[in-house]
């Protein structure tokens, strides 16, 4: 699973929490040049063009969000994406992601590349040195974009919900460590020799009641949004720890396929590949069922998942362990239920097994009331809100199939 394909269209500054006023616009925007002329020495990647810039104000953000949703996802879409995350548990049923989404993006952007049109936009809100962080970190995605167009680079990573994320965090991770070299440079510093200045510039500490919109959301869709900043800007580090110069180029060319591959920047090196196993089969009864939706689940969707419901000593142990996942959710009509099936792979039989038993903990707690029949080493079976489940622990392999309709008495 990804996070909301909307987000994808914006590369927001996250880390940012101020831009400029409109008074100091000029001022900040002579700075352009400077600074892409800086971030080519740092990356030999040189600037092909100009890049085009305006000052816009945060109901105009707003208004940009909205448009650009229209544009971009369709109403199905998003409920597909909607439903989905809810039956997987990463979001409760009352939620509206579309609401939800674009108050966050427009609570934490400071400055935005519109990869689509080419322009840099700066929010017109507060004054200081934040204004010209935020700039260094959109003129890294124009540069980048200019040279690997980070929209065709986004579009190739569609087939996979995981590597869609995978990618994000190229795109994000190697911008906000631009941002804080070019920021660490200016200081007498670098990041090649104070790795403890990177892992505090990567550490995503949001706490503080700085951005309320952004604490109360939801674990899944708050650290998917984060993810693509934090561990993206840490792996982007070890890539040019290993190859220097030539990383900021490489990690575009040679794409990581997994989230995996960022969080474990070793499994990048090694090209390891996910498994691909095979989807538990639906019952007679929901064969003529419709396909609403489909997708990987990587080794973050399923720290996540553990993180949430098992808890994070459990994520940690298990999630490293993680082979390859997917998801399909079937419903019946708009209206009606809706199924989801399930499966992940693992390293071991034992992390399996693991997973299989933490799993039970994310069923009891995702749904309100849950009655459960068959308790068993490699079985459980039972009801929850939403219909019968049966989930198989079957060798390295975890299947699921939830919200099966009642069998007959």
């Amino acid at each position: 699973m990804a996070p909301s394909r909307f987000v994808f269209s914006l590369a927001s500054a996250l880390f940012i929490a101020s831009a400029a006023r409109a008074a100091d616009a000029n001022a900040l925007f002579q700075q352009i040049d400077g600074i892409v002329a800086e971030l080519s020495d740092i990356t030999g990647l040189k600037a092909k063009s100009k890049v085009a810039y305006a000052m816009i104000d945060r109901s105009q953000l707003k208004d940009f969000l909205e448009s650009r949703i229209k544009e971009e996802v369709k109403p199905e879409e998003l409920r597909a994406e909607e439903t989905t995350l809810k039956k997987l548990g990463f979001l409760p049923q009352d939620f509206d992601l579309r609401a939800s989404t674009v108050d966050l993006l427009t609570e934490q952007a400071a400055a935005f590349y519109d990869f689509r049109k080419k322009k840099l936009f700066v929010l017109d809100t507060t004054s200081g040195q934040m204004q010209q962080t935020a700039l260094v970190h959109e003129l890294a995605h124009a540069l980048a974009d200019q040279h690997f167009n980070l929209g065709r680079f986004m579009e190739h990573g569609v087939k996979s919900d995981d590597a869609s994320t995978a990618r994000m965090a190229v795109m994000e991770g190697q911008a906000s460590w631009l941002m804080t070299e070019y920021m660490a440079r200016h200081q007498g510093q670098s990041l090649k020799d104070n790795r403890a200045l990177m892992e505090i510039m990567s550490s995503g500490d949001f706490s503080g009641g700085q951005f309320p919109v952004l604490e109360k959301t939801p674990l899944y869709l708050r650290e998917t949004l984060l993810f693509p900043y934090t561990k993206g800007m840490l792996f982007q580090h070890v890539v040019y720890e290993k190859l220097e110069r030539a990383a900021f180029a490489e990690v575009f060319r040679t794409p990581p396929a997994t989230t995996q591959q960022i969080i474990h920047p070793d499994a990048y090196f090694a090209h390891r590949r996910p498994a691909d196993p095979p989807l538990p089969e639906l019952p007679a009864a929901l064969k003529r069922w419709k396909e609403l939706a489909a997708g990987t689940m990587g080794e973050l969707d399923h720290s996540l998942l553990l993180r949430q419901y098992a808890g994070k000593e459990t994520a940690a142990d298990l999630s490293p362990q993680w082979s390859g996942g997917r998801y399909r959710v079937v419903e019946q009509s708009k209206a009606g239920p809706a199924a989801l099936q399930y499966v992940s792979e693992w390293e071991t039989e034992e992390a399996a097994a693991g997973f299989f038993r933490a799993y039970r903990k994310v069923l009891t707690a995702k749904w309100k009331e849950i009655n459960i029949r068959r308790d068993e080493a490699d079985i459980l079976t039972g009801r929850g809100d939403d219909g019968e489940f049966v989930v198989r622990l079957e060798g390295k392999r975890v299947t699921s199939l939830e919200g099966q309709p009642a069998p007959p008495l």
